[in-house]
């Protein structure tokens, strides 16, 4: 059974995704990654700022905004 994966940036607000994949490069993807972006971790999405962008999210307890670009170098699926 194939499971779909997509950007972070596509997850609907209130919804829970599993990272799977963090595909930035260089001081991006150790920020990500320092903020607990690795595979497996569980992120739901919060809130949306007015604009759209950035995003909050809630990874491993912490409440982090994420712009755009950043969130979609990362790869989830949903679980719920």
């Amino acid at each position: 059974m194939s499971v779909a994966e997509f950007e972070l940036t596509c997850l609907p607000m209130g919804k829970i995704a599993q990272v799977i994949h963090v595909g930035s490069e260089g001081a991006t993807r150790n920020r990500l990654l320092d903020l607990g972006l690795v595979p497996s971790t569980i992120v739901e999405a919060i809130r949306k700022s007015p604009a759209g962008d950035p995003v909050a999210y809630m990874i491993r307890g912490a409440v982090i905004a994420l712009r755009s670009e950043e969130s979609r170098q990362i790869k989830v699926r949903s679980i719920n």
